[in-house]
């Protein structure tokens, strides 16, 4: 039996840690030991019981309840609570996911006290290290003794830094670079079955499949900017005016108000009239599922919503001027088109009408999760 620590801190971290979960529950019960530890950085009040039960994830064993702070008040925090943790459970390893505070606390925190880190997505890179994500997922990588790269890419990106194919038995000096596929994928296929059972959001919405757009719009640099948030809405507005057709746009309160602070422009009246455009109120992350899979493409800053569309064959406009999944780029199904106006517009005329069949498979074959827990099982201590 070994024993793993997983460490959560976020919501999109504790949807990632289920599919691990279910993995120990459904095959290795009598061969992994799992204990959970939630960080508390980000408090959601969406994060009820309602919640865990839906999605059949595990409650955390530990809830450190850290809450918003500074990244260095958050993080330092962080790193005494997990540190004290670790050393009452002495697992195994350390399962860490993606490029939070929290991935970044629980990485030193284990180093310093030389338990085994997994980081699951190792090697995304941005190439942007403004973005204090860039730091964390770098910081991580290279304290961690096994590295599940979600693509080839990431594989290259940590040969690229100097890691190599080392044999075991591992190490932190030599550790495992292994690309199993990305666990995300493990999730979209399980969740999307869910999803149809439990969620409501098409008959809600009167929606069709194929028959609209999805839109997410969150990061500062796109909210916090005047000027980046007009001619993201201008070119909403504009799309779904010229080819008539409807936009679902789940608008977080912030985001919300950020538009119609900017009521002074007749764009933004334009907008807000335009009857093909529905605001909606944040989604459940199975709404969310299932509008990605009846979409017919889908317009975004977030990182994972760029991979969802991909995992159901949905063209992507990234309203970023950089991603971490540039194999979607060349698989030339996702297009860069930050907020310029020009680029989202020619963007969605360039990827409108892909054929739906043309779609490689780059994230692995859905087992990921699997994969890691067989890793783990045949280099256990």
């Amino acid at each position: 039996m070994i024993k793993l620590l997983t460490i959560i801190g976020a919501r999109p971290q504790i949807i990632k840690a289920a599919a691990l979960s279910r993995a120990i529950k459904n095959s290795y019960s009598d061969q992994i030991h799992e204990i959970i530890v939630h960080t508390g950085q980000h408090y959601d009040e969406n994060m009820s019981d309602v919640f865990f039960k839906e999605l059949g994830i595990p409650h955390p064993d530990y809830n450190l309840n850290i809450g918003s702070g500074k990244h260095g008040e958050q993080t330092a925090k962080m790193i005494g609570g997990i540190e004290e943790i670790l050393l009452k459970e002495t697992p195994d390893f350390i399962i860490l996911y993606g490029d939070t505070n929290s991935t970044l606390a629980g990485a030193i925190a284990s180093s310093k006290i030389h338990i085994p880190i997994v980081h699951i997505e190792a090697g995304l890179r941005s190439f942007n290290k403004k973005m204090p994500e860039e730091i964390n997922r770098i910081v991580c990588d290279h304290c961690s003794t096994y590295l599940f790269p979600p693509t080839q890419t990431g594989y290259q990106n940590l040969k690229n830094e100097g890691f190599t194919k080392n044999q075991p038995p591992y190490s932190i000096d030599k550790p495992a670079i292994l690309n199993l596929g990305d666990i995300m994928y493990d999730n979209t296929l399980h969740f999307s079955n869910v999803a149809e059972e439990k969620s409501a959001i098409i008959q809600k919405h009167d929606l069709h499949e194929k028959d609209f757009l999805l839109a997410t719009v969150h990061r500062d640099y796109n909210t916090d900017s005047e000027e980046n948030l007009l001619n993201i809405i201008k070119a909403l507005d504009h799309i779904t005016r010229e080819n008539q057709i409807d936009l679902i746009f789940p608008v977080h309160p912030r985001t919300r108000k950020k538009i119609e602070a900017l009521d002074k422009h007749q764009e933004i009246s334009s907008f807000l009239n335009n009857p093909r455009i529905h605001q909606i109120d944040p989604v459940s992350f199975l709404d969310m599922i299932l509008l990605e899979k009846y979409a017919r493409l889908i317009l975004t800053d977030s990182g994972g919503v760029q991979k969802e569309a991909y995992f159901f064959n949905k063209p992507c406009i990234i309203l970023r001027s950089e991603t971490e999944w540039v194999e979607v780029l060349d698989t030339g199904k996702a297009l860069i088109a930050y907020a310029s106006f020009d680029k989202i517009v020619q963007s969605y005329g360039d990827l409108i009408n892909l054929p739906p069949t043309e779609f490689p498979k780059i994230f692995g074959k859905g087992n990921t999760a699997e994969l890691i827990c067989k890793e783990l099982l045949k280099n256990k201590p």
